[in-house]
């Protein structure tokens, strides 16, 4: 949420806009069901065994499309605080979202052998898990898991 400050003649971003990221209620399974790409659908459902068997957590919905595991709070310096999943990946009509890259340096050789895909900042974005190399995959999971954990200094 923007807030307008006349004597400061600036547009501020307010300490707590509206996260629509967080945990719901909804079924996890029936919205991977619902994936109308029959491949992506499977390959949703072995990433999620794959998350699930790393974190030792059971996966919950963060927002309408987002299939999260474990949770941490953040707050940064701003203000602005939330909570958001360990792990996490979404079915994105274009590609498989896995949210996994933290940065640390295990990841460069990993991406490297890991086959066909594309990255942002924090998101790894696979067509298809065929195009992929599962246990370098699986490795990326574990390491963005440890990482996460490490940062939101959960035991």
């Amino acid at each position: 949420m923007l807030k307008f400050q006349p004597e400061r003649k600036e547009l501020l971003v307010a300490k707590n806009a509206d996260i629509k990221t967080k945990v719901n209620k909804a079924s996890v399974t029936a919205f991977l069901n619902k994936v109308e790409d029959k491949q992506k659908r499977a390959d949703s459902f072995e990433i999620l065994k794959i998350m699930k068997q790393v974190s030792k957590k059971e996966p919950k919905m963060w927002g309408p499309a987002i299939v999260g595991f474990g949770s941490y709070h953040y707050k940064y310096e701003s203000g602005r605080e939330g909570d958001m999943p360990l792990l996490a990946f979404s079915p994105r009509k274009q590609y498989l979202t896995l949210y996994v890259l933290t940065g640390a340096k295990h990841e460069a050789p990993l991406l490297k052998k890991l086959g066909r895909h594309t990255r942002s900042k924090v998101c790894l974005y696979i067509k298809k898990l065929s195009d992929v190399d599962m246990d370098v995959l699986k490795d990326l999971i574990t390491k963005a898991f440890r990482v996460e954990k490490a940062r939101a200094k959960i035991q």
